[in-house]
């Protein structure tokens, strides 16, 4: 068995949600756009879905694997590349969000900490906001910081769910998603199915397409 095979089966999901989320990030995903303030930030339209995460834990990697597009978010080695809020946008109700990556950034302290103060303020006020999908790279599972967002989210009552990256970087994830899975019941806004995914091989991303199905659905 796989470290991918245990935590993310087809299984989880049924064949029919396997395929509305294929559907769902079928459509032609553009750029709709980025947001350096909260004066900036578009209008809310649609349902929207943010993926935040340490720096460099690979959103934007994993957000091109989801929508099939190779340079639809921004790449880079460099921690604290995404200095925005970016939204992308299909033809459907969905509306993909790329937040700023926390802790370590090439960046002078006050430029992350007015990234931080644009993070929680949109958890705080963006009413259309679904879930945020905190990415966590199953090399190094939660870190303390990861524990201060986990608060922030609670605080915010914004429902959230973990997603390890990078699983095909370790040899067996179980006692990643084991951790955080005991982790996550301390904390009340969380889902508690703790996804893995390898935007690399695309392992777990049918998935993950699928639970964003299955969260849409479930909201009308």
């Amino acid at each position: 068995m796989t470290a991918l095979e245990a935590p993310v089966t087809a299984s989880s999901f049924t064949r029919a949600e396997i395929e509305a989320g294929r559907r769902l990030f079928a459509g032609d995903w553009t750029f709709a756009a980025a947001a350096g303030s909260i004066a900036a930030l578009p209008a809310m339209r649609g349902v929207e879905i943010a993926f935040a995460g340490r720096s460099n834990v690979g959103k934007s990697s994993l957000i091109n694997a989801l929508t099939g597009r190779r340079a639809l978010a921004r790449t880079s080695h460099t921690p604290g590349r995404t200095q925005e809020l970016v939204f992308f946008k299909s033809t459907s109700k969905l509306v993909l969000v790329d937040m700023p990556g926390y802790g370590y950034a090439a960046a002078a302290k006050a430029k992350v900490a007015a990234w931080t103060a644009l993070i929680h303020a949109f958890l705080d006020g963006r009413a259309n906001l679904a879930r945020v999908y905190l990415l966590v790279d199953a090399r190094h599972g939660l870190k303390a910081i990861d524990e201060e967002m986990l608060g922030a989210l609670d605080r915010a009552a914004v429902n959230y769910q973990i997603v390890l990256t990078k699983a095909d970087a370790v040899k067996d994830a179980r006692p990643v998603i084991a951790a955080a899975a005991a982790a996550l019941k301390r904390h009340p806004a969380a889902h508690p199915e703790v996804l893995a995914a390898s935007a690399r091989t695309g392992a777990g991303i049918a998935e993950l397409r699928a639970a964003v199905a299955r969260l849409l659905a479930e909201r009308g």
